[in-house]
């Protein structure tokens, strides 16, 4: 038989074979260039607010939370540059889990008094570029306040929020070199 007799008789057979499965598509990449940007404009938007409590300005945050909330990069979630350049999956998740966070409280009642629409954008934003290929996080819920406490809670989210930012900043600053 000739080989153009065999590809002639072969053909109808691979017409009932199932077609290839197709190849998985690739995940979304973070953009890490438009993180540092947004996460720099976080930074210097927390760094020009003003304490509308004089008094709240000397407080600083002292005790650690043994649960670990709110979220907090530490050295096990692998944002140092030699693990980012490797995986940065750990890294990520833990920053998307403290933008959601942060993102939470800004849309709290303990902000009713003092809507920062600047801040929830900024947070809106990073939080949709770091979403991209990790599946959301759980949350955990906001408590509600008494109005009387209100003032010193924003004061240390802000403050938290503002180290966080510092952090992540260095973060997105490394992986968009």
């Amino acid at each position: 038989m000739t080989p153009l007799l065999r590809a002639c008789l072969c053909l109808p057979l691979l017409m009932l074979l199932p077609p290839p499965p197709a190849a998985p598509a690739p995940a979304p990449r973070t953009d890490w260039a438009a993180c540092r940007s947004l996460s720099r404009e976080l930074s210097r938007l927390l760094a020009t607010l003003e304490e509308p409590h004089r008094v709240l300005e000397e407080m600083h945050l002292r005790e650690e939370d043994p649960k670990n909330w709110p979220p907090r990069i530490r050295c096990s979630d692998a944002c140092d540059p030699s693990a980012l350049d490797t995986n940065n999956t750990r890294c990520l998740r833990r920053i998307l889990q403290g933008l959601q966070h942060y993102r939470d409280l800004l849309g709290s009642d303990i902000f009713t008094t003092r809507r920062l629409p600047q801040l929830e954008t900024a947070l809106d934003q990073l939080l949709g570029l770091v979403q991209q290929g990790h599946s959301r996080v759980p949350r955990n819920p906001v408590p509600t306040s008494d109005t009387w406490i209100q003032p010193l809670l924003q004061h240390l989210a802000l403050q938290r929020l503002q180290s966080f930012a510092a952090i992540i900043s260095r973060v997105f600053t490394h992986s968009a070199s």
